[in-house]
């Protein structure tokens, strides 16, 4: 290894730091929204079904944009490459604040998520390429702790900024922090030099497909059950997702420069931890939202009270983070990923039995569990993934795991929002008729006074009564699909476990 390498000056670090607040604003801009949704929606007059497209078009876009984060630094360097792409993220961030409509709305964050999807992957690029091993294992913390971080303090963020100002400033606080990150990239990353020929290898037409199927499948996962997975729309997706995905296939398997190399995954140890990181996405993503959107549509919080109560999970990460970067190197990397993907599970499954009643008290320690663990699940599988590639290889290997992830947000909040929108009038018409047959149990979890539920039909109902217990089976109706979703995610996590006795014993570098 050079010597220069192995010194790591005081300017690295802080442009190091300066690309983790880039990031970091990326990755905040993804759920600093939750808390904030239902505001958002009245002011814009946007359905609930429709909510879940401010984040998801966001996740879309950087899914698309993180695979050419590894051509594109090669390409600009890593310094113009990060300060370009926080600029453009800053600036879409401002036209998101001007939006005035759902539509333009979208179209912002889309951009700004094309934006967002260049800053992550290169703060993990930086950190494997700029310090030596000795390092790695501390950057990794460092970006490990802001990537966990920001999606968890987002809702509290949005919800303070929605409730003392207006919703405007999510999108409006970037400003100045993205400015001031633009110049410190600009004085003090150092890298390799532009390689501007890069550019004409870049496949446009896999970017094309890789487009098309992913959007396609976001609208499909939307679209299909309000239509009953039919229709002329559902249909039409049906045919092109898979020839969108299978041309996007067979162009990276037979380019000579392909846009993602599938061959990397013939490596088991990479194919493993991007594996796990997917469906450390679905939690991550999954768990910010449901909570999010199970506070606001079935507590009926504020945006603020939305954001005190997440901030659980932000605030347990960031005390376990010194233990976990302690421990990660000392111990074996399946005892510590088979423990991290196993407490996860255990809090995402905690809250599949959840009332319609749940406040702060019933939802802490399901966010205790899932933020001792967040790291725990990513330090080690970061690693798994990304130790051992050369320069030249980081940066794609990189931006292939960071879209794992991503990806799995993507898919989860997706799948997520199909198991709500399905599950919730069967249970509110189950619900239903087991109150009309006395059924006790389903009067408590209801909110019902218990008197008249003895076991034995009650009878008609007058009008006004219905009225009134209407809200409230709605209410339980959705408590129950949001502990199906819960629960789904969870048993996503136990069978990750499967993945674990295949990870190899040695790093990659070791061998």
């Amino acid at each position: 290894m050079p010597e220069a390498t192995a010194r790591v000056g005081v300017g690295t670090w802080i442009g190091f730091l300066a690309m983790c607040v880039a990031m970091f604003m990326a990755i905040l801009d993804i759920q600093i929204v939750a808390s904030s949704l239902t505001a958002i929606g009245g002011a814009l007059g946007i359905a609930h079904d429709d909510l879940s497209w401010i984040q998801t078009a966001y996740l879309v876009a950087e899914v698309v944009a993180i695979p050419l984060s590894g051509w594109l630094t090669r390409a600009f360097g890593l310094r113009w490459l990060m300060a370009g792409a926080t600029m453009g993220f800053t600036v879409s961030s401002v036209g998101c604040a001007l939006a005035g409509d759902f539509a333009t709305l979208i179209a912002l964050r889309t951009v700004q998520g094309l934006f967002g999807g260049l800053l992550i992957p290169g703060v993990f690029t930086a950190g494997f390429t700029l310090f030596p091993p000795a390092h790695h294992t501390k950057v990794a913390t460092i970006a490990g702790s802001f990537a966990m971080i920001a999606p968890t303090i987002g809702p509290a963020l949005g919800g303070w900024l929605t409730e003392t100002a207006s919703w405007h400033w999510m999108f409006l606080i970037n400003l100045p922090p993205g400015l001031i990150v633009v110049a410190l990239v600009a004085l003090f990353v150092r890298g390799a030099k532009p390689d501007w020929p890069t550019l004409w290898r870049i496949s446009v037409s896999t970017v094309l497909c890789a487009a098309i199927f992913l959007g396609g499948l976001e609208l499909l996962l939307k679209t299909g059950p309000r239509d009953g997975w039919r229709g002329p729309v559902v249909v039409a997706l049906y045919v092109v997702c898979p020839l969108a995905a299978a041309a996007g296939l067979w162009l990276c398997l037979t380019r000579a420069h392909p846009l993602v190399d599938l061959r990397r995954f013939g490596d088991r140890a990479f194919s493993l931890g991007c594996g796990l990181n997917f469906v450390l996405g679905v939690g991550l993503y999954g768990a910010t939202y449901l909570l999010a959107v199970f506070l606001g549509l079935v507590r009926d919080m504020g945006p603020l009270e939305i954001g005190t109560v997440m901030a659980v999970t932000g605030a347990v990460q960031l005390l376990v983070a010194p233990l976990a970067a302690w421990i990660e190197p000392r111990l074996d990397a399946r005892g510590l990923t088979a423990f991290g993907f196993a407490l996860f599970a255990a809090g995402l499954i905690a809250n599949g039995f959840t009332t319609p009643r749940a406040g702060f008290d019933e939802l802490f320690w399901p966010q205790v569990l899932r933020g001792v663990a967040m790291l725990l699940c990513l330090l080690p599988i970061t690693r798994l993934a990304l130790d051992g590639w050369n320069d030249a290889e980081s940066a794609e290997a990189s931006g292939v795991f960071n879209l794992t992830r991503v990806l799995g947000g993507a898919i989860g909040i997706a799948l997520i929002d199909t198991i709500l929108e399905q599950r919730a009038p069967l249970h509110g018409a189950r619900l239903a008729e087991r109150l009309m047959a006395g059924d006790r149990e389903a009067a408590r979890f209801v909110g019902l006074p218990l008197e008249r539920f003895t076991g034995v039909p009650i009878g008609a109902v007058d009008v006004g009564t219905q009225e009134t217990v209407r809200p409230l089976v709605e209410r339980a109706a959705m408590t129950l699909s949001f502990n199906e979703a819960w629960l789904a995610v969870g048993a996503t996590f136990v069978l990750a476990l499967l993945m674990v006795p295949f990870i190899p014993r040695r790093r990659r570098g070791a061998l």
